[in-house]
């Protein structure tokens, strides 16, 4: 699979259309529609699923260098207001602040992040690393690893920073479950 096709599938999804748009039209900094909701919704319409079936959210990253709690807190009730009609849980999540929160949250250390592509290289797993964000005149995609994996439909641990075999077998067996198709690497 290409980046064009990708692309092509991942956006069969409105909901992943009116956050990219809506970001967008906010122009909030180096503001991506991240990991889950982009793979899984090209991971439907292979499988030939609805277009949200196993999609528990839709993340997006963006990257402020004002790390404080209350200029987050405003670009999540911004955008929340904006989409609230879409009935979709949407989590938003400035990449310059992941370091304040993270290790108490998840027990793991966690460096201050250079920008929002820093945050997907941090993924759990290859398969999610992928962002994609509209820009004049198309769209710019994030993808480390391609696309592979998410046309074959193959979960593949992410041996980097912060990585946890049991949060990953955690997220294999759900995914596991509601595609029977994908194929689970084993972490090591």
């Amino acid at each position: 699979m290409d980046e064009a096709r990708f692309l092509a599938l991942a956006l069969r999804n409105p909901v992943n259309v009116a956050i990219l748009d809506e970001l967008h039209h906010l122009a909030l900094p180096d503001a991506w529609l991240v990991s889950g909701c982009l793979v899984q919704s090209v991971w439907n319409v292979l499988t030939g699923r609805a277009i949200d079936h196993g999609i528990a959210d839709y993340d997006v990253f963006y990257f402020d260098p004002d790390i404080s709690w209350n200029a987050e807190d405003a670009v999540i009730r911004r955008l929340q207001a904006r989409l609230d009609h879409l009935g979709a849980r949407i989590e938003i999540r400035n990449q310059a602040r992941v370091h304040l929160w993270y290790p108490a949250k998840h027990g793991l250390p966690y460096p201050p992040l250079r920008c929002s592509a820093d945050g997907i290289d941090r993924f759990l797993t290859q398969n999610t690393q992928v962002g994609v964000r509209r820009v004049d005149g198309g769209f710019d995609v994030y993808a480390p690893h391609g696309f592979d994996d998410v046309a074959g439909l193959v979960a593949r641990p992410n041996p980097g920073a912060n990585f946890s075999a049991a949060n990953y077998a955690v997220k294999a067996e759900r995914w596991k479950a509601l595609w029977p198709e994908l194929t689970v690497i084993a972490a090591e």
